[in-house]
């Protein structure tokens, strides 16, 4: 009956709730949170906080209860770890837009600002993930953000942190124009106040930022209590505020920064902003060991064999180079290198590799620095390439180990001109003697 269909459901979802609650229960490092306790446990806290927002009846939830759990005791006296029963405590997620459970926030430092844990829901994942958000803290902690150095270097001005190693360049009202205006580079400026809380928050991760984008983009910092007239300049209202400086010939305004205030968010948006004007990468015919070697030190290095061209014309490589541009340029925000060769010419590195076994054209990927490699299997035509070099960046194509990558053979490079074939001398059957003689 519908009765008894209703209180089995109902049932079923008490028997969920139960076996979360039992799980978060049974281990006392995961701290029950409500709305009564929320601000004064998190909010008002000086800690480092992992909280889950869930639902006792969610399956995903009930996967996780167990990981949560031995998360919290590998963390405990480290980083807090807590849960919200969400049927219960509406109010809490409320301010955080909680849309699915479970959901994880970290909340750091700036308990206004937690951020989203993107990580595995895996107990080992988690503690990662719980202690790279300690470190940011500890970090901050360290460099006390109470003001910038002001030690005139190229870094350091920056970062709050004291070290002087990272790769903030201090900028003022005297190099503000020849450093940034009258470059090339692509800037990120922060402009800050030395008191400012959020400046403070703010100078871990740009120091990060700097660091790991070094060699591709500048970031640089303003102090706006001392430069007022550059500040004033820019129209800069609020601390800090990030203005953004495009590669090439620059405005006098710049653009407003409009990604994450994280080292990795920073570090998303200059390279996002950096590919927007840049060439794609190169596809480069494999003539030597110097191609190979600017090619494997990339990220993942896609060799394509082409058939030879006494077996092709020169329409069809072409089609096929051109192919590989269109591949390249899709992917050009990823570190990748692209070289072709056509069969036969590299035959050391075929055999290594694998190669000919599917027919011409192949392609292979190679880690160099994983010591791996994959195999096209599908068919060279766009789609097929674009899902397989997609399934390598997912983690879903078979890789094979790879010993040593043998030395590239020098070759000549292709005259982009169709195979010359062989003049064969006419024979005149008349001037033979075609008459039969006996075999010995």
């Amino acid at each position: 009956s519908i009765d008894s269909f209703s209180f089995e459901k109902m049932f079923a979802r008490f028997a969920l709730a139960l076996l979360v609650a039992c799980a978060l229960a049974a281990a006392s490092d995961v701290v029950e949170l409500t709305a009564s306790n929320f601000k004064s446990q998190v909010l008002d806290s000086d800690k480092v906080w992992l909280v889950e927002f869930y639902a006792p009846w969610c399956g995903h939830c009930k996967n996780l209860a167990p990981e949560w759990a031995k998360a919290a005791t590998a963390l405990k006296g480290i980083v807090q770890v807590g849960a919200v029963d969400m049927t219960q405590h509406q109010s809490v997620g409320g301010p955080y837009n909680i849309q699915g459970f479970p959901t994880i926030k970290i909340f750091g430092l700036d308990k206004s600002k937690p951020t989203d844990y993107q990580g595995a829901r895996t107990a080992s994942a988690i503690v990662d993930g719980a202690l790279e958000a300690a470190k940011t803290a500890a970090h901050s902690r360290l460099g006390g953000r109470g003001g910038r150095s002001s030690s005139g270097s190229g870094s350091g001005s920056g970062s709050g942190s004291g070290s002087g190693k990272d790769e903030v360049v201090e900028l003022t009202d005297s190099n503000f124009d020849k450093l940034v205006l009258q470059s090339d580079d692509l800037w990120l400026v922060e402009f800050f106040a030395p008191w400012c809380g959020h400046c403070k928050s703010l100078a871990p991760e740009w120091s990060r930022a700097s660091i790991d984008l070094k060699g591709e983009v500048k970031l640089g910092a303003v102090d706006a209590t001392v430069h007022q007239s550059l500040a004033a300049r820019f129209g800069i209202q609020g601390y800090p505020t990030i203005k953004v400086f495009p590669a090439g010939k620059k405005s006098s305004e710049g653009e407003n920064y409009e990604g994450g205030r994280t080292a990795s968010a920073i570090v998303e948006y200059a390279r996002n902003k950096l590919s927007e004007n840049a060439a794609p990468p190169e596809v480069v015919e494999l003539v030597g060991q110097e191609a190979l070697d600017g090619c494997v030190g990339k990220q993942i290095c896609f060799v394509t064999f082409l058939p030879h061209i006494s077996e092709s014309s020169a329409a069809a490589r072409n089609t096929a180079v051109e192919l590989l541009k269109s591949t390249a340029h899709y992917f050009r925000k990823r570190p990748f290198g692209w070289l072709w060769t056509e069969a036969g010419a590299q035959g050391s590195l075929e055999q290594s590799l694998q190669v000919g076994g599917f027919g011409y054209p192949a392609m292979v990927a190679i880690n160099a620095k994983k010591k791996k490699f994959a195999s096209l299997r599908g068919a060279f035509a766009e789609k097929s390439i674009t899902e397989f070099v997609g399934g390598l960046l997912g983690g879903k194509q078979p890789t094979f180990p790879l010993t040593e990558l043998p030395r590239a053979s020098t070759v000549a490079p292709w005259d982009g001109k169709d195979a010359v074939l062989e003049q064969v001398e006419e024979i005149d059957l008349a001037s033979l003697d075609l008459e039969d003689h006996t075999e010995l």
